[in-house]
């Protein structure tokens, strides 16, 4: 039992000659320190025949190394002697680690809590693509009512899988669009609107209310508003109308025009002939086709009846009318979708449920003829959606024409 006590350098044993050896090859007598005793443990055997010469600050970097490959559990892919029972040692024939260094956490478990809060993060961006538009109009609730909810096109306001499904389109972007009713000197002017806020505001073609004395908004629900015009910019026939006292509506999700292309699925949906929340389909035919409109607000109230002569040129040809010497030229999109007099200022809509186009201009068949007997032959043009957004401060501040 004595030996135990005496194994720090007191009497001479096998190990220690080749070990003194090293160490005296490795420095000279002068700048030699003895080694300080390391803890012994009576019931481990003695130890190794081969010590290195000098140990290095690199060892303990390369054991915590091993410890993390390896683990703690199962007692491989470490240097053994790390504990009692071999937890986060293997095989090798090292040194056994010093104690500071197996105590306390080591780097990779700081990393493994650093990562929780991206893994967070990764996880509700997933959940916000899923929901889509859906998330965009729970934000709206939350940071304010008059904040206007906008997309790229490759987010979906309807489910993934009803992507393009006309039915699911129609129910999930008719609440925002509603029918508006205009006064005029000489009789009335219908045409449609989109909801941009759930406190009521309204975006339309500034043709369906010029002039008028008073407008009333009817929506999907069949509810009724009066409002009142905040702005409107005849150069981009565009129109934002306010309703008095409402909450609660459903604004729609404007998406990116940018992205559109030719043979896009759209549907339309507007209140032609004063028939609320008519719904149409098609596709985009063409980009950018220049349409030139009359800014002049006689022209509004000669819509009288149901708003169906309103004059437009394209091509060099005029529809429906003459638009008069007040006129001005806006980039559309082009569809053949279905779109009949009182369609004017409602929603053309992506695959996705998103607002690329307020719908603007129609050709009718029988332009000199009564409206019931008008009719569209695929020939419809919609302010791109990114001309109405870049105009939105415009037309709140009172609109370019104030």
């Amino acid at each position: 039992m004595t030996e135990s006590f005496r194994r720090s350098g007191e009497y001479e044993n096998p190990y220690q000659a080749p070990y003194e050896g090293a160490r005296q090859h490795a420095s000279s007598p002068a700048s030699a320190s003895p080694v300080p005793p390391s803890p012994v443990n009576p019931e481990w055997p003695p130890p190794p025949a081969y010590r290195p010469a000098a140990q290095t600050p690199v060892e303990p970097t390369a054991v915590r190394q091993t410890q993390t490959a390896g683990g703690a559990g199962d007692g491989h892919g470490g240097v053994h002697g790390g504990g009692h029972d071999g937890h986060g040692g293997g095989h090798g024939d090292g040194p056994a680690p010093l104690g500071p260094m197996a105590a306390g956490p080591t780097p990779p478990d700081r990393k493994k809590r650093a990562r929780g809060p991206f893994a967070l993060l990764a996880a509700v961006a997933v959940v916000a693509a899923a929901i889509g538009g859906g998330t965009a109009y729970g934000i709206q609730e939350l940071t304010g009512k008059d904040t206007v909810v906008s997309s790229s096109t490759t987010t979906s306001v309807v489910p993934s899988s009803k992507t393009g499904d006309v039915a699911t389109i129609a129910a999930t972007v008719s609440p925002s669009v509603v029918e508006v009713s205009a006064t005029l000197a000489n009789g009335t002017s219908t045409g449609s609107g989109v909801v941009i806020t759930a406190n009521g505001e309204i975006v339309t073609n500034n043709h369906v209310v010029s002039g008028a004395d008073a407008i009333k908004v009817t929506t999907s629900d069949g509810t009724s508003y009066t409002a009142k015009v905040v702005g409107t910019d005849s150069k981009k026939d565009l129109a934002l109308i306010k309703l008095a006292n409402a909450s609660g509506l459903k604004p729609a999700t404007l998406g990116n025009s940018d992205g559109v292309k030719v043979g896009d699925t759209v549907v339309a949906i507007g209140s032609p002939e004063g028939l609320t929340g008519t719904v149409t389909s098609g596709i985009v035919s063409a980009l950018h086709r220049d349409v030139t409109v009359s800014t002049d607000e006689n022209q509004g109230q000669q819509q009288g009846g149901g708003g169906g002569n309103w004059p437009f040129q394209f091509g060099g040809r005029q529809f429906n009318g003459d638009t008069g010497s007040s006129t001005t030229t806006y980039k559309a999109l082009q569809t053949d979708a279905s779109l009949n007099p009182g369609n004017s200022g409602g929603a053309l809509i992506d695959a996705g449920g998103n607002i690329i186009g307020i719908n603007s201009a129609m050709y009718s068949a029988a332009a000199d003829s009564s409206s019931s007997d008008a009719g569209s032959v695929g020939l419809g043009f919609a302010i791109p959606i990114n001309t109405v957004k870049a105009d939105l401060a415009t037309l709140r501040a009172g609109g370019s024409d104030s």
